[in-house]
């Protein structure tokens, strides 16, 4: 038989699928919660450093629980760190910061984070890894206004979404996909161990704040022998929209 806090806990997950707590919003409070169950709040809190532990939510000393993601598989209708989508697989997430610095806007980081140009953006190129392969380097453009909270990150941290969220309360709420296919450059292959002019998925995102505020764009290319994306859609609901090229 599961303990209460495991029952606990199980209960919040299927309450998160349905989204009676939605992703960017706020868990009830531990007494609540504990009123609601009829448990003690230590129970209660159990089952809540079950759901951190998974990524689900996130904790800030002081401050209640905001809702990260779900346990559904990744689709685009769902805004999913690469951490939080490799631990619900069950997967290791792993990082590390090959190169980072500060470089003055150009017009396209202007245009996509809504800046001024020539104004300070931190850039950052990150290999993140799945048990240790290589599967995706991010080349990722963060704005002014969040770039010295990236800056102090640890190089190897497996979630910089998780960390922020922890250090500044930072919630990515929206996200804006293009994905296309493009050849592998020579940093590329090195980098994801690859053969050069190797096919790679390429995102391009934007990812916003729940106010719509710009916190980073990004050119993301992963191995396409090592992930997949899905669409899951119906008549009523179109998550994907279809361009030409260009």
């Amino acid at each position: 038989m599961a303990a209460r806090h495991e029952e606990i806990a199980d209960e919040l997950r299927r309450a998160i699928d349905r989204e009676e707590y939605t992703v960017g919003g706020l868990l009830p409070t531990e007494t609540d919660l504990a009123a609601r169950y009829g448990v003690a709040r230590g129970t209660v809190r159990q089952a809540v450093a079950a759901l951190t532990a998974e990524g689900l939510i996130g904790s800030r000393q002081g401050a209640r629980r905001v809702v990260l993601a779900s346990r559904r598989s990744q689709s685009f209708a769902e805004l999913r760190s690469f951490a939080g989508w490799a631990r619900a697989m069950g997967r290791k997430a792993t990082g590390r910061v090959v190169a980072q610095e500060f470089r003055p806007a150009t017009q396209e980081d202007a245009v996509r984070l809504h800046l001024c140009e020539r104004t300070p953006v931190l850039h950052v190129l990150r290999l993140r890894g799945l048990d240790g392969e290589p599967v995706l380097l991010e080349r990722t453009v963060y704005a002014d206004w969040i770039s010295p909270a990236v800056e102090s990150i640890e190089p190897d941290c497996p979630s910089v979404t998780q960390r922020l969220f922890e250090d500044t309360g930072l919630v990515f709420a929206y996200g804006e996909h293009v994905i296309d296919a493009v050849a592998a450059g020579a940093q590329d292959a090195e980098l994801l161990g690859v053969r050069r002019t190797s096919p790679l998925l390429r995102v391009r995102r934007v990812t916003t704040t729940r106010e719509g505020r710009p916190v980073e764009w990004s050119d993301d290319r992963y191995r396409s022998d090592a992930v997949s994306f899905s669409v899951h859609n119906s008549i009523g609901n179109n998550a994907l929209a279809r361009t030409t090229a260009g």
